[in-house]
């Protein structure tokens, strides 16, 4: 979508690849639609309303991964370019004859279906409840995403529209990759070397980092094209609101046509272009053949005689004797005979070399020009001034204001137990990562006594965890009402058949999200804790005390931790091992086999033992269902 021929071929060379801290705290416009329609690609009927199962499990990620603040868009009325362009594209692929297409003039507009607007207005009803900003444009999505991050309302846009760099984006994510591990050093050395024996077509994106943003500052330092002749290159090569562009004009044609113009020059040339007369241009292609030598000047040019045997200028006669000038004899008389594909250098040679360059340009121009002339209504006035328009909004700059709430817990349960069939624990349960990162900013900003999800209260940092080879801290929560039994376990969706495994990206199969962020529950001495994995500058702003003396524990361990043990001290018993040695592999994994073999003489030998074993392990995890333990924890 977006712009014709294969446009983003074009941008990928000049592609950043940003890490998870590049959207943190920063506003974010997402073209809702797009998304939307990807979730129905990619899912089809497997799943039941992909379009509230995705949405919801993106507008997460966004806020408890990546940090972001995302503004949604849907679109408007579309344009009656953009109706036309639609229905040319459903007549051109159920193969019915176009020639009777409604024309532009009569201002013809087709809504989407309604099975799309359905999903649409679920989506909002979904993004609303959490507290999320949904604003509508009047036309196109991607063109009022655009216009926020070029008024500096938001930092960057998630499209894969091209179109949006019409409209005068700054920033576009076009896929986002959440589960890609970091390009440390080492890291890409050894992909590097991994990939080097693999074909080149295979990708692996979980191994990249997870944005692929492109800025227009790039697309202008390494390709000279700016909004204008991004403009420019659209309507040459086709976009949604032309499918056909100018026939016989491919993208590289329209690259090299418009880098010689500038940007005040590129859309006045196409006007000009678009109503000069195809007599002159045609007088104009005579002058010039195709071995880029102008006919009537050919004839009226002396070309200075160049020696057949060495190629330099004179006569083979004079060179008999006596070397050129041009060639370097050190001994014997004459020149040396040329080689084969000999070029001469001489100022004759070069000169005539160049205008045979210019003219060559000069004739692929002139055709390039001619297939513009000979395009009805080119350019069009009225797509022109859709991308170069101002105001996509209902809206005017000084009405808008962005904010974000907080989430409707319950009635964001009920929307999604009676639109999905989910259970009430498992969505509480995977809300809480986003949940826990609204808490975190809230602290930060207003630091008082509250609790988390209105059962959980700050209790410490656990650990450091390296995720996605980023740091992380292991955050533990603790809740008001005590429990009792004494457990570990991790929260998990098995069972339920509802776990987000199919996800996609912007523009290709990547799991948008991850089992794993799934809050780990910690039950111990009648006590309920989560442990929940939170960015580290977010809990350092909300609980500075906290951070403070865990890094400063963490160095005093650090400094207490014992050396290995010298060769020497292997005699000793294993309790005197420091705890820095690393155990062999037959010790920390014990073989399954040698088990088998003793299980009957210990079952005989320690039945009573057995017993209370059993007692014990019923008190454990293994008397309490999956689905129990959630609602114990988050009902």
């Amino acid at each position: 979508m977006g712009v014709g021929g294969h446009f983003w071929d074009l941008l990928k060379p000049h592609a950043r690849t940003e890490g998870f801290d590049f959207l943190r705290n920063k506003r974010v416009a997402v073209d809702l639609s797009f998304w939307i329609v990807q979730h129905e690609t990619a899912i089809k009927s497997s799943a039941r309303s992909p379009h509230l199962r995705l949405t919801f499990f993106r507008t997460i990620t966004l806020f408890a991964k990546f940090g972001a603040f995302p503004v949604f868009v849907v679109d408007g009325t579309p344009s009656p370019l953009k109706s036309k362009a639609r229905i040319a594209r459903f007549f051109r692929l159920s193969g019915i004859d176009t020639s009777d297409l409604p024309k532009v003039e009569d201002r013809i507009s087709v809504d989407r279906n309604r099975k799309f607007a359905k999903c649409v207005k679920e989506c909002v009803e979904l993004l609303e409840l959490f507290g999320v900003p949904v604003l509508e444009a009047k036309g196109e999505a991607e063109a009022l995403c655009a216009e926020l991050n070029r008024k500096g309302f938001v930092d960057a846009c998630i499209t894969a529209d091209s179109d949006a760099f019409l409209f005068g984006a700054k920033c576009v994510i076009k896929s986002i990759h959440p589960n890609s591990k970091a390009s440390t050093p080492i890291y890409t050395s050894l992909l590097l070397y991994v990939t080097s024996f693999l074909p080149c077509s295979l990708e692996y994106h979980h191994m990249q980092e997870p944005l692929e943003c492109y800025f227009i500052s790039d697309i202008e330092a390494a390709l000279g094209l700016n909004r204008k002749h991004l403009i420019a290159i659209s309507l040459l090569v086709g976009n949604d609101h032309n499918l056909n562009g100018v026939q016989g004009v491919g993208l590289d044609t329209a690259v090299r046509f418009v880098q010689d113009y500038t940007d005040d020059e590129i859309l006045n040339k196409l006007y000009e272009i678009g109503n000069e007369d195809n007599s002159m241009l045609q007088g104009g292609l005579e002058l010039v053949n195709d071995y880029g030598q102008s006919l009537k000047m050919s004839s009226r040019k002396i070309k200075c005689s160049h020696c057949s045997f060495c190629g330099h200028p004179g006569s083979k006669r004079a060179h008999v004797k006596f070397p050129c000038e041009y060639c370097d004899v050190s001994h014997g008389e004459g020149c040396i005979k040329k080689p084969d594909g000999f070029k001469c250098n001489c100022s004759s040679c070069d000169t005539d070399r160049e205008e045979k360059e210019k003219k060559k340009q000069e004739n692929w121009r002139l055709k390039v020009c001619k297939k513009i002339a000979m395009e009805p209504n080119f350019p069009s006035s009225e797509l022109i001034q859709m991308y170069q328009c101002d105001n996509h909004s209902y809206f005017s700059d000084d009405d808008l204001v962005l904010s974000w709430g907080s989430p409707r817990t319950e009635m964001l349960v009920d929307f999604l137990v009676f639109h999905l069939r989910w259970e009430p624990s498992y969505i509480r349960q995977r809300m809480l990562p986003m949940l826990s990162t609204i808490f975190l900013r809230e602290m930060a900003n207003n630091p008082i006594q509250t609790l988390l999800y209105g059962q959980y209260e700050f209790d410490s940092i656990l650990r450091e965890k390296i995720r996605y080879g980023h740091p992380f801290y292991v955050v533990k929560w603790k809740k008001a009402v005590p429990t009792l039994s004494n457990v570990i376990y991790e929260g998990s969706s098995e069972g339920f058949g509802t776990g987000p495994d199919d996800a996609i990206d912007i523009d290709e199969t990547v799991d948008l999200t991850d089992e794993s962020d799934s809050p780990k529950i910690h039950i111990q001495d009648g006590c309920s804790f989560l442990l929940t994995d939170e960015n580290i500058d977010l809990v350092g702003a909300a609980y500075p005390e906290q951070a403070a003396n865990f890094l400063q524990e963490k160095e005093m361990k650090r400094q207490k931790t014992p050396t290995t043990p010298a060769c020497g001290t292997s005699g000793k018993s294993d309790s005197s091992k420091g705890k820095g040695v690393q155990l062999s592999i037959t010790e920390f994994y014990r073989a399954t086999k040698t088990q088998q073999q003793t299980s009957e003489t210990t079952d005989l030998t320690n039945e009573d033992e057995e017993t209370s074993t059993g007692k014990r392990k019923a008190s454990t995890s293994s008397t309490l269902s999956k689905s129990v333990r959630r609602r114990l924890l988050f009902d």
